[in-house]
Order: structure tokens, then C-alpha cells, then sequence
């Protein structure tokens, strides 16, 4: 009955037939067939199933939300007997966005990765990758989002601070943004100087290190986390647009399933970025 009951959370926590086999290392007819016979011992149905996936019944919901930390539990205690408490030898499977964690979350990884730990990263967008972390393909995000997913534990990691920046000489008449409905500037303009941004950006690139290289190099003006161009600030070659004492602040989290934090793999993690952040 517990097999029976792991399928179902996979299943619901990952929306499809498909992506739950991949998650549990099991075909997708045996999944069909694991839940067929769930729904027939509780004498219910759980799913409907639908071209691009599956959606919950009302019972499912319920089912799940009974499940959630139970059932974390028992898969924490497990993996924490495989462990033998032990993080070498372990994977950390870490997703997160793609600029932070190479300017900052892999360098303090670094002690952890030689204490015998293997990496594997995820980048992408916060939802995204909370929604791998949920059902199981994740071990750890580092999220701009505080997550409010049943069966994740969030915990603060550090707060960036955002910049306007420019080459010195140019003005800000011409933005270079992540997306065209500017966020991050947006948000900037809002914050610090109470209107919308006045204008569209001449260049739109959804890499924050392709707008600090585009603004490096005379283009225009952009809004950037501070870490991300500390260097530049110091060199001369970006200077700080419009300085305030009051900037727009984020505040960046990590996030593990509740019931897997302490395996020692991710305490290890846990421990080396939260110190890291710190200093951050």
C-alpha cells in the first residue's frame, strides 16, 4: 500500500503520467496500473486524464494534502539510512538561476564538491525549478520566489540589491533590459523614483550578464544586481546611475523538500551557502 501511496504523490505533485515514471525510475503503464489499483481499494477516482496530463479529483487533493508530510518523512529516513549519514559520495542535484549561481553559488560549493559531493545543475526560472524540487528531481533551489509549495522548506539565503548602471558618458535614454516588459527596471524606476520607465529598451537579452557586457560596452543603461558588477563599479568601466540609500532589495531563498533537508549531502549545501550569504 505504500508503493501504491508514493506513485499517487509523485503523480500529483508532477501533473503527468509521464513525468512521474521518470521521477520513480518506473514505466509509465506500471504507474497507470499502480494508481488503478489505488483508486479501486479506496473505491474512488483520483485522476482525469487529459491530453497534456492529469487533474486531481477532489479526493486526490485531499489524499495529497494527508500524504505530504508523512510520506516526506518516511523518504527522508530512508535516504538517510542509505546515506550511512554521509554526504561523499552523495549527488546534490541544484538548480537555481543561471548568473547567481555562477558568480556565487558554485565558488561556495567548492569545499563541499572536494569533500566527495557530485553537482548537478539546473538553471532556469524559479517556478520552474521549484516544480522539479517538489517532485523529486531537484535536492535544492536557490529561488528569487519564496516558495509556498506543500512539502518544501524555505529558509533565507541573502537580500540582492539592485543598480542602475551605465558606461561613464552614457545616459539613461537608451535601456538594455531582461525581458520587454522591463521587470527588474521597472521595478528600479518605480522604487526609487516613483514613475514607470519612460520608454522601451533598445535590447532585450534574458541574461543579466549579456546586459552587464551589452552596458560595459556603451549601449545603455540597465538595471543589475550590485554583486554583478562590483568589479566593473570598482574598474571604472560601469559607474552607478542615479545612486540612492534606498534601493530595491530581493531577497534570495534556498529551498529543499521539508522531510530531505538534513541528509548530509544537503546539510552540507545547506551549511556551506548559508555561511556564503553572509558575506554576500
Amino acid at each position: 500500500m505504500l508503493d501504491l501511496l508514493h506513485t499517487f504523490l509523485t503523480v500529483h505533485r508532477a501533473g503527468t503520467m509521464t513525468r512521474a515514471a521518470e521521477t520513480l525510475g518506473l514505466s509509465q503503464p506500471t504507474v497507470t496500473a499502480q494508481l488503478r489499483t489505488l483508486e479501486s481499494r479506496i473505491g474512488q477516482p483520483l485522476f482525469v486524464r487529459g491530453a497534456r496530463g492529469v487533474t486531481p479529483t477532489a479526493a486526490a487533493d485531499d489524499l495529497a494534502r494527508r500524504l505530504d508530510g508523512p510520506m516526506d518523512v518516511l523518504a527522508g529516513v530512508a535516504a538517510s539510512l542509505a546515506g550511512a549519514g554521509n554526504a561523499a559520495g552523495r549527488t546534490l542535484h541544484l538548480g537555481g538561476p543561471a548568473e547567481l549561481v555562477s558568480a556565487r553559488v558554485l565558488p561556495a560549493l567548492a569545499g563541499v564538491i572536494a569533500g566527495g559531493t557530485d553537482v548537478r545543475v539546473r538553471l532556469g526560472l524559479a517556478d520552474d525549478l521549484l516544480g522539479e524540487l517538489s517532485d523529486g528531481r531537484l535536492d535544492l533551489v536557490v529561488s528569487a520566489i519564496r516558495p509556498r509549495r506543500a512539502g518544501l522548506h524555505a529558509e533565507p539565503l541573502c537580500d540582492e540589491e539592485f543598480v542602475l548602471v551605465a558606461a561613464p558618458g552614457v545616459g539613461t535614454s537608451d535601456l538594455l533590459a531582461y525581458a520587454e516588459e522591463l521587470p527588474i527596471i521597472r521595478r528600479w524606476w518605480r522604487h526609487v523614483l516613483g514613475t514607470p520607465p519612460p520608454r522601451r529598451a533598445v535590447l532585450v537579452v534574458p541574461d543579466l550578464r549579456a546586459l552587464r557586457a551589452a552596458a560595459v560596452a556603451g549601449i545603455g543603461a540597465t538595471v543589475l544586481p550590485r554583486y554583478l558588477v562590483e568589479d566593473e563599479l570598482r574598474s571604472g568601466t560601469l559607474v552607478e546611475v542615479r545612486p540612492t540609500d534606498d534601493p530595491p532589495i530581493n531577497t534570495l531563498y534556498l529551498a529543499t523538500r521539508a522531510a530531505a533537508r538534513d541528509e548530509p549531502h544537503l546539510r552540507a549545501a545547506r551549511t556551506a551557502l548559508l555561511a556564503a550569504g553572509r558575506e554576500w
